[in-house]
C-alpha cells in the first residue's frame, strides 16, 4: 500500500452546504504501484445550534487519478466537520492525513414542525407553533402572514407580525367575527427566512 499521506491539506468553505479540500500530492514512488486517485473520508463532529453527539457517519469520496481537489457537496449548515486525505494504489489506501477541522456557516431554517390554530372567540385565534426541526442556525425571529379569505375565496389584505423566536404561541386579537383566515408562517436565521408552513382557521359566529 502506498508509504505517505498526502500534504498540506487546506478547505475552503463556499457556503452553508458546500467545501472544496485542496491537497499536495504524494511523490509518486511513495505509492509503491498504480496511482488511482484520492479518497477523502469526512464526518460531522456536531451541530453548532443543537449540542447533542450522536452516532458519526464516515463519508468518503474517491477522486480519481492525479487530482489535487475535490468539492465536498451536501454538508449540514451552522455544524463542525472533520475530514482527512489518503491516496490510493491497486492494493489499497496509505495512511490519512491529519484531521482538518472546519464549520459551515449559518443556512436558511426548515419549516417550523407545526402550526396549530385553537380557541376561536368573535374576535380572536390562538396560535401554537414548534421551532424547525432543522434550524441551520441561530433563529432571529418567526415571521407570520395572515389574510381574511372571504365567501368566493378572494383574499383581503395581507398582515405580517414579526415574533422573537423564544415565542411558541400568541393570541391574535381584534379579528372579524365569522371569517376565515389564511395563515402563512416561517423561521428566520440572519441569513434568510426559511420554507413556510399554511394553516386556515375560522373565528366564531356568535357566542
Amino acid at each position: 500500500v502506498p508509504m505517505v499521506a498526502p500534504g498540506n491539506v487546506q478547505v475552503h468553505v463556499i457556503n452553508s452546504t458546500l467545501a472544496k479540500v485542496h491537497w499536495d500530492p504524494v511523490p509518486l514512488k511513495t505509492v509503491r504501484g498504480h496511482l488511482q486517485g484520492y479518497k477523502v473520508y469526512y464526518w460531522k463532529v456536531q451541530s453548532l445550534s443543537r449540542r447533542s453527539r450522536r452516532h458519526i457517519e464516515k463519508k468518503i469520496l474517491t477522486f480519481r487519478g492525479n487530482k489535487t481537489f475535490g468539492m465536498l457537496p451536501g454538508l449540514e449548515p451552522y455544524s463542525s466537520y472533520k475530514l482527512n486525505v489518503r491516496v490510493v494504489n491497486g492494493k489499497g489506501e496509505g495512511p490519512a492525513s491529519p484531521d482538518k477541522a472546519f464549520k459551515t456557516p449559518e443556512g436558511v431554517p426548515s419549516s417550523p414542525s407545526f402550526l396549530k390554530i385553537t380557541n376561536p372567540t368573535l374576535d380572536s385565534l390562538t396560535l401554537e407553533w414548534g421551532s424547525p426541526t432543522h434550524p441551520n442556525g441561530v433563529l432571529t425571529s418567526y415571521i407570520l402572514k395572515f389574510q381574511p379569505i372571504n365567501n368566493t375565496h378572494e383574499l383581503g389584505p395581507l398582515v405580517e407580525i414579526r415574533i422573537p423566536a423564544n415565542e411558541s404561541s400568541l393570541i391574535l386579537k381584534n379579528l372579524n367575527y365569522s371569517t376565515r383566515y389564511k395563515f402563512y408562517f416561517n423561521a428566520q436565521t440572519s441569513v434568510g427566512s426559511g420554507s413556510q408552513i399554511t394553516e386556515e382557521a375560522v373565528t366564531i359566529m356568535d357566542e
